[in-house]
């Protein structure tokens, strides 16, 4: 294979360096030459570790805008910047990218591949932006030459309403985690107190609140057990938790909130189980690092979220919106024995290693690249 310009387009550069690194690192490394396009924030230091990459600014691109005139702007930006770097192929993450740089790549006569990490909250809920959203990925999914899928689930969702064939989606496990970085650190944990925590921004539809109140319920029936609550608030997200219902729920002295964080592991070393009560994902990262660090885990049974769990193997999963199943499940937890936790965290750690290793994802990622 010829070395290719490929180029990579998302809606953060926080998007680039959380999820993408591993497929930019096995393009680089098989010859390739990498520009990645998103706009620009503080994760932009990820180019001083991989000094290869060259990175290009996106100016219009605001990933909850629904202006019209904004959202063309960026369809002009991304035809004149596909025109300048002449990519001989391009992967497009997030939905406006998805939308417009596939209809820039079209009329460019340029390769294309789609990316779909999960439905977002216009598909997540009914509305007008829901309507028109299914229209814009009706009308420009056909222009990619393949449609990635984060999941099976979403996959068949999207066929079944028509908004791709299925000759041409694919569905992969997410985006993979770093199983080597993500390892577990020998340490193990106390049986005299279990932690449970979530970790995620804090949006209601990341099952937040399922979370607050399950552990509500579960403190009635036993002292020795502490909820970390860890994320930040996304203002831009309309499913955004309310300053005032934060403030209520940390009050609770039951539930100790440690504010956003950039050091995911360390707060998974010092869990017992990770919870994500979500109501939908397209393949939930931080359950996979948790199973990395054999941590037992616990979310529901939803798109993404129950191909991460083996039931009762490695965690388990519980229905979307259910605080009483929740708590249920968190006191199945409660009761196994130490030496149970810790066989459970193993099991989670083997399955990631088998399907989740961020090389594995990468080197299946490229394999359809290059077949594109």
């Amino acid at each position: 294979m010829n070395p290719k310009k490929i180029a990579i387009i998302a809606n953060t550069t926080w998007n680039i360096y959380n999820f993408r690194l591993n497929i930019i690192r096995k393009l680089i490394a098989e010859g390739h030459e990498v520009i990645v396009m998103a706009p620009v924030d503080k994760f932009i230091t990820y180019t001083e570790s991989i000094r290869e990459v060259t990175h290009i600014p996106i100016r219009h691109l605001h990933r909850d805008s629904v202006n019209p005139i904004q959202d063309l702007r960026l369809l002009f930006e991304l035809i004149h910047l596909y025109k300048k770097h002449k990519p001989d192929l391009i992967l497009h993450y997030t939905v406006k990218p998805n939308i417009y740089g596939g209809l820039a790549a079209r009329l460019l006569g340029i390769p294309s591949v789609g990316v779909i990490t999960g439905l977002g909250y216009s598909l997540m809920h009914e509305g007008w932006i829901n309507v028109i959203t299914r229209l814009l990925y009706k009308f420009f999914l056909p222009f990619h030459r393949k449609v990635i899928f984060e999941n099976t689930d979403d996959k068949a969702l999207f066929e079944k309403a028509g908004l791709v064939s299925a000759s041409k989606s694919i569905a992969i496990k997410g985006c993979g985690v770093d199983t080597t970085y993500y390892s577990p650190n020998g340490v193990v944990r106390s049986p005299e107190i279990i932690t449970f925590t979530f970790i995620g921004r804090l949006l209601y539809d990341k099952g937040v609140r399922e979370f607050i109140e399950a552990a509500q319920l579960v403190k009635k029936q036993n002292k020795q057990v502490q909820f970390w609550l860890i994320g930040d608030l996304d203002k831009e997200n309309p499913s955004s938790v309310r300053n005032d219902d934060l403030v209520r729920w940390i009050r609770d002295p039951d539930i100790h909130y440690h504010g956003a964080t950039d050091n995911i592991r360390k707060f998974i070393e010092q869990s017992d189980c990770v919870v994500l009560p979500s109501y939908r994902e397209g393949m939930p990262r931080v359950i996979m690092e948790a199973m990395a660090m054999e941590r037992p885990v616990i979310t529901t049974d939803t798109a993404g979220c129950r191909e991460t769990v083996d039931e009762s193997v490695s965690g388990y999963l519980v229905p979307v919106k259910d605080s009483a199943a929740l708590a249920e499940a968190m006191i199945n937890f409660i009761k196994l024995d130490h030496a149970s936790r810790i066989e459970m965290g193993k099991h989670g750690r083997e399955k990631v290693l088998s399907e989740f290793d961020d090389r594995i994802i990468a080197d299946q990622l490229y394999t359809i690249l290059m077949e594109v």
